[in-house]
C-alpha cells in the first residue's frame, strides 16, 4: 500500500483545484469513481438507476482541466507523478476486476 494524493482540478480557475489523500492507489481509483458518480448524480437528479459506460468515465476525466496523482515512493522516500492517462488505466483494471467492465457500470 503506497500513500496517494489525488490532484483535480475540475475548471480553468485555479482556486477549482482540491486534493485528497488515500491509503493506497485503489482506494484513490475508487474515489474517482465516486467522483464521476456524483457528477451523474447531480446532473440526474430524478434518475434512480444510473449506467454508464467507461469509456464516460473517461470522456468526464478528460473534460477536467487536470487531473493527477502522486505516489509515494518508499525507496526513495518521494512522490512519484502520474498523469491523466495513467489513471484512466488504474481505473479500466479497477472496474474489470469489479465485473463491471464488460459493458457498462450501473450505479
Amino acid at each position: 500500500m503506497s500513500h496517494t494524493i489525488l490532484l483535480v482540478q475540475p475548471g480553468t480557475r485555479p482556486e477549482t483545484r482540491t486534493y485528497s489523500d488515500y491509503d493506497s492507489v485503489n482506494d484513490c481509483m475508487e474515489s474517482v469513481c465516486r467522483i464521476y458518480e456524483e457528477h451523474l448524480k447531480r446532473i440526474n437528479p430524478n434518475t434512480p438507476t444510473i449506467t454508464y459506460y467507461v469509456s464516460q468515465a473517461f470522456d468526464f476525466l478528460d473534460q477536467l482541466a487536470d487531473i493527477s496523482c502522486l505516489i509515494y515512493q518508499k525507496s526513495t522516500n518521494t512522490y512519484a507523478p502520474f498523469n491523466k492517462e495513467w489513471i484512466k488505466e488504474k481505473l479500466y483494471i479497477l472496474l474489470k476486476r469489479a465485473g463491471g467492465i464488460q459493458t457498462d457500470v450501473i450505479v
